[in-house]
């Protein structure tokens, strides 16, 4: 044991001596994990998904594949990130599943629907336009598509995405380049 016997003091352990101690069973050690990165995890998942339905599902069900999953994190010291990384492929499996286009509408903190007072032949353009945008999403390969969405939508820095993809920089680098690419010219005659 490390001396963190009780409640206070395990609130202000580190990640590391958390994750390690939840690896060896300890349930308080890792519900100290889960009030620490629940939010995060949330505000993480609510970027991904298109609505907010099943995101505390998609949440709760990435927390116990972590429980469950937790001896074979190699570095304790990085919970976050792979906590991240579990979230993430769970919230992308979802999307896959619900519906064949990604709703660009429902993210939160990007407005892309068409204002009210816009007439019917804008709202009509203005949806075309983001079913374009879907249908080249849906174009690009699974890890390009992945590293646009944590870029452009979850706001991710390069670093993040690699760690999350389990990926060099480099390749995360290599993989935005084609995916923008790609979405240059699916979306030329909507510029």
């Amino acid at each position: 044991m490390t001396g963190l016997d009780d409640g206070p003091a395990l609130e202000t352990a580190d990640d590391r001596t958390l994750a390690g101690r939840a690896a060896d069973g300890d349930v308080d050690a890792f519900a100290v994990l889960v009030r620490r990165y629940t939010p995060l995890l949330r505000a993480y998942a609510r970027r991904i998904l298109s609505g907010t339905a099943n995101l505390d599902d998609i949440v709760q069900e990435s927390l116990v594949t972590a429980w469950q999953r937790l001896p074979e994190l190699d570095d304790p010291g990085r919970v976050r990130g792979w906590l991240m990384r579990i979230v993430s492929r769970k919230a992308i499996d979802e999307v896959r599943a619900s519906r064949p286009h990604l709703d660009l509408d429902a993210v939160d903190g990007i407005d892309l629907s068409a204002r009210p007072d816009d007439g019917p032949a804008r709202r009509a353009e203005h949806r075309a336009e983001l079913t374009a945008l879907a249908d080249a999403l849906d174009e690009l390969p699974g890890p390009q598509r992945e590293s646009w969405v944590l870029r452009e939508l979850g706001g991710c820095s390069y670093d993040e995405i690699a760690e999350q993809l389990d990926q060099p920089v480099s390749t995360v680098r290599g993989l935005l380049a084609r995916a923008r690419k790609h979405i240059i010219v699916r979306m030329e005659e909507w510029r």
